[in-house]
């Protein structure tokens, strides 16, 4: 009698196994996805979008698709890319954002003889 339980239960067992080591390795994919992110944004808030693909590709560990905006003084990064946890199911889309500041470029940064503002108003006359 308890033979014929187990039988019918086992499989049910091993299929719920088999969701929960699919979504572990969902979750670990979305970090990995998160970290590509962050990754890609900073090298494009440099200025160097040619790197931050690459760069975005090797974290994730899988081919992935970048969309940027640059908003005010932010950058934002958005990641896509596919997962197939189970290979006989349907593909899971990632996506993943990361916004970070950009950074100043050459021609925004000041130049060495280039004197700073100050508040101090007029100077004043030395008493004496």
């Amino acid at each position: 009698m308890v033979t014929v339980e187990t039988a019918m239960v086992l499989p049910l067992l091993v299929l719920f196994a088999l969701v929960g080591v699919a979504m572990i390795g969902l979750a670990q994919a979305r970090l990995q996805c998160a970290d590509a992110a962050e990754q890609a944004a900073r090298q494009l808030s440099r200025g160097d979008p040619g790197e931050a693909t690459r760069l975005a590709t090797v974290v994730a560990g899988r081919p992935v698709r970048l969309s940027s905006t640059r908003n005010g003084p932010d950058t934002v990064v958005t990641l896509r890319a596919e997962l197939h946890p189970v290979h006989w199911l349907a593909a899971v889309a990632i996506s993943e954002s990361a916004t970070v500041a950009t950074e100043p470029t050459a021609d925004t940064q000041p130049t060495a003889d280039a004197q700073p503002a100050t508040d101090a108003g007029p100077a004043a006359a030395p008493d004496g």
